[in-house]
């Protein structure tokens, strides 16, 4: 008899300990300590119970929202920082560009300068070449006359002229390995004349003037 009823007095502490342990998580799930709110749904939906949130879920939220917030921020920040450097090389893309327009700009108009400058060689050295063979040709045409027909001929030009003929004449007769006729042509002029002649032709440089 009394070995049951021990055993009764067990099997009750039991049932008490089992009902009180239950009471206290389901007291702590409902000021938020623990999270077991699956657990004792049916109980919350039979009184009506809306359990407190927990302080520590909410600090950890906070905490993850204000991570995302700083995280937000620097992104944010990095990408300002790269569309200021994009910006910045773009405005010395663009200052580049005007850099190298002006230089082949300026490139364009010296090569049209040299160009011009090398058409106007080209008609001197073309007008040079001109008179020169035509000085040429009179001096062989010259030289096939007879000096006294050579000589009037020559007494009708200016003494530039005469002296361009003279030394071509010269030049030819030395390429030819010809005897020239220019001392022949100024016995047959008038002495005065010879005589400017062989000083302008000692005293000034060649010209084909």
């Amino acid at each position: 008899m009394s070995a049951k009823g021990t055993i009764g007095k067990t099997v009750v502490l039991l049932v008490l300990i089992v009902i009180l342990i239950f009471l206290a998580l389901f007291w702590f799930d409902y000021l938020g300590v623990i999270q077991a709110k699956k657990f004792f749904s049916p109980v919350y939906r039979l009184f009506g119970l809306q359990p407190q949130t927990s302080v520590t879920a909410t600090s950890e939220t906070v905490v993850e929202a204000d991570l995302d917030a700083d995280r937000l921020a620097k992104r944010l920040e990095s990408l300002d920082l790269r569309k200021q450097e994009l910006d910045k090389r773009e405005s010395d893309i663009h200052t580049k560009e005007a850099e190298f327009e002006q230089i082949a700009q300026e490139l364009e108009e010296r090569k049209a300068s040299q160009e011009e400058r090398e058409k106007t060689f080209e008609a001197i050295q073309k007008q040079y070449e001109d008179k020169d063979k035509a000085f040429a040709d009179i001096a062989n045409n010259l030289y096939s006359m007879p000096p006294k027909n050579a000589v009037e001929i020559l007494l009708k030009m200016d003494d530039q002229d005469v002296i361009n003929v003279i030394r071509k004449e010269k030049e030819l007769s030395g390429e030819l390995r010809r005897v020239s006729m220019a001392a022949t042509w100024l016995q047959f002029m008038p002495p005065e004349r010879a005589a400017v002649i062989e000083r302008k032709t000692t005293t000034k440089p060649v010209s084909l003037e």
